[in-house]
């Protein structure tokens, strides 16, 4: 919830229990001393008022989840103030009767600060439950965060792995072609072997020839 409407809700719901108070102890006041306590007033619900726009601009710029909250607790204000301002009126209009004004005032006080006393219960309630779902979307915004951490920490660990593959590939290239190239060195010494295997058994035959024909010419 917003800080600054809150200052605005605790501000209001001080000056309109003041205000009912001036209004029921105005009852029991005549002349100067009413008047006075009337101007009061009067005064107290121009400053009310002027709180209630304040909130009203405050829940407006907030997000669509708390503004109609807040906004439903605004109406609620708003009828508190209403009601303040018709007993104002009644008080001051002076068209009852002493006994009459008096009773009237007693039980529509009542009822007012009944009424008010029952508003103020379910803002606060209200406001309870508006406190419980601020704390719980911190909560998750803090759990969000903490995921968004361990994903980039994932992403980093999958990059390193990456570049070891990377150069694990490289490596195991490097070694293709060396044994590329061993073999290439193995057949040229295979294919010179069996040359030189050809070669020697040429020579051993034409040898073995040779001490033939020898032979055969001494025996004979």
């Amino acid at each position: 919830m917003s800080e600054v409407f809150e200052g605005y809700e605790r501000q209001y719901c001080e000056l309109s229990a003041n205000l009912s108070r001036k209004c029921t102890s105005s009852g029991s006041l005549d002349g100067e001393q009413k008047k006075q306590r009337l101007s009061e007033v009067k005064a107290g619900l121009e400053d009310a008022e002027s709180l209630i726009r304040k909130m009203d601009l405050e829940a407006r710029s907030l997000q669509p989840n708390v503004k109609a909250v807040l906004l439903a607790k605004l109406r609620e204000y708003k009828s508190d103030l209403n009601n303040l301002k018709s007993e104002v009126k009644r008080i001051a209009s002076g068209s009852l009767n002493s006994a009459a004004r008096d009773e009237l005032l007693e039980s529509g006080m009542a009822d007012t600060l009944t009424a008010s006393a029952d508003q103020r219960s379910r803002l606060m309630m209200s406001t309870g439950r508006l406190n419980h779902t601020s704390d719980r979307i911190k909560d998750s915004r803090k759990t969000m965060l903490e995921t968004e951490e361990l994903g980039v920490s994932i992403l980093h660990d999958l990059n390193q792995q990456r570049q070891s593959l990377l150069h694990a590939h490289n490596t195991l290239h490097g070694v293709d072609d060396n044994i590329g190239k061993s073999k290439k060195v193995l057949s040229g010494m295979a294919r010179r072997m069996n040359r030189n295997k050809w070669t020697i058994g040429a020579v051993i035959a034409v040898l073995v020839i040779a001490i033939g024909l020898i032979l055969f010419f001494k025996l004979k």
